[in-house]
């Protein structure tokens, strides 16, 4: 289990299962926001959270709906307050990923440079790969610096799926 994952793990106090055409999303959140979304079988998936199931929580429910509108393509951002849980440079790298714009991709190195790491792509990738947000913080829009759809802890068809369903040729 990641560092994010166990330390959302510890500070959880509800959370959501949500159906999309893309498989199951758990959604975890704590006292200052969302905290987690991971499809079922993804990579550093919580398996069983210690908080309630609560299909009447308000931040969840706002979580699901925007969800539910981004998978039928009538919304492409998130407005959603968001308790990111990690190291600092895990969280400086999922910052940049929020200023990544649906329909656009950036390179590892791209985003290394953005946070002021050049050398530090290989970092950056595995950054990228513990992200316990997945869509919401939107790790599936950093490819190769070929452009090549390269790995996705939520599994590389569905990175695919989320590119087209943004309008990029993938």
């Amino acid at each position: 289990m990641s560092f994010a994952t166990q330390s959302i793990h510890a500070a959880c106090t509800a959370q959501m299962t949500l159906a999309t055409p893309l498989g199951a999303l758990l959604l975890a959140r704590t006292e200052r926001g969302l905290a987690g979304v991971w499809f079922e079988g993804q990579k550093d998936h919580p398996r069983a959270l210690p908080a309630p199931q609560r299909s009447d929580d308000p931040l969840l429910n706002a979580a699901a709906a925007q969800l539910a509108a981004y998978f039928a393509e009538e919304a492409t951002r998130f407005e959603l307050p968001l308790d990111l849980h990690g190291t600092p440079f895990q969280r400086s790298v999922w910052q940049a990923l929020l200023g990544i714009t649906p329909g656009q991709t950036r390179s590892y190195g791209d985003i290394a440079r953005q946070v002021g790491s050049p050398q530090a792509v290989r970092a950056v990738g595995a950054a990228v790969g513990k992200n316990p947000l997945s869509v919401v913080v939107p790790c599936h829009r950093v490819i190769g610096r070929d452009g090549a759809i390269t790995g996705y802890a939520g599994g590389v068809d569905r990175k695919r799926a989320l590119l087209a369903l943004e309008g990029v040729a993938v």
